[in-house]
C-alpha cells in the first residue's frame, strides 16, 4: 500500500481505523463517515488500513498494532458504547478512552476518538448519521488535522492559529 497526500504539500500519510464491530449497525455509519473525510482529504483505498475489533475494549490494542505494525501515521478508531442495566458501560468506555489515550501518547501519534458513548440507541444514530454530523467524520478529520499540527510543530512553524 502507498501513501496518500493531505491538504498539506508533500506529506503522505497512511491512516489506520480500528472499528468495533459491538453495535455494527452503528459502526458501519461511523465508518463510512470517516471513510468518506479521508477520500475528501485526498487519503485514498491504498494509504488507509481498516481493522476491525469484537468491541470498544479492544480498540487500544487493535491502535497500538496500526501504529506499529502497520506503519500508519495515525489512528481513527471508532465505536459504539451504549448505557445499559449494569456498569459494564463504565468499564467499557473508560477503559477504551485511557487505552487510546495511551497509545497516542506512547508512539507519539495522533489516535483520533471517535467512539460513541451514549445513552441510548437513538443518541447512537443521531450522532452516527449523515445529515447530522456523523462523528466517524469528525475523528478522522481530528487525526489529519492533528498530524498536520504535529507537522507544523516538527517543522518548527508553530502551532498556527486555527
Amino acid at each position: 500500500m502507498s501513501r496518500s497526500e493531505t491538504g498539506r504539500p508533500g506529506q503522505a500519510v497512511r491512516i489506520g481505523v480500528a472499528v468495533s464491530r459491538f453495535n455494527r449497525f452503528i459502526t458501519d455509519q461511523l465508518l463510512a463517515g470517516a471513510l468518506d473525510a479521508l477520500d475528501r482529504h485526498g487519503v485514498g483505498e491504498d494509504a488507509r488500513v481498516v481493522a476491525w475489533v469484537p468491541g470498544a475494549f479492544e480498540l487500544p490494542l487493535a491502535a497500538d498494532r496500526l501504529l506499529r505494525d502497520a506503519a500508519c501515521d495515525a489512528v481513527v478508531a471508532l465505536g459504539a458504547v451504549i448505557r445499559g442495566g449494569t456498569a459494564h458501560f463504565d468499564y467499557v468506555a473508560g477503559e477504551c478512552s485511557r487505552g487510546l489515550a495511551q497509545v497516542a501518547l506512547q508512539h507519539g501519534k495522533p489516535v483520533a476518538f471517535g467512539v460513541l458513548t451514549t445513552d441510548t440507541v437513538e443518541q447512537a444514530l443521531e450522532r452516527a448519521a449523515p445529515e447530522q454530523g456523523n462523528k466517524g467524520f469528525d475523528a478522522a478529520v481530528a487525526a489529519l488535522d492533528m498530524l498536520g499540527l504535529l507537522q507544523r510543530l516538527a517543522d518548527g512553524d508553530g502551532a498556527g492559529d486555527g
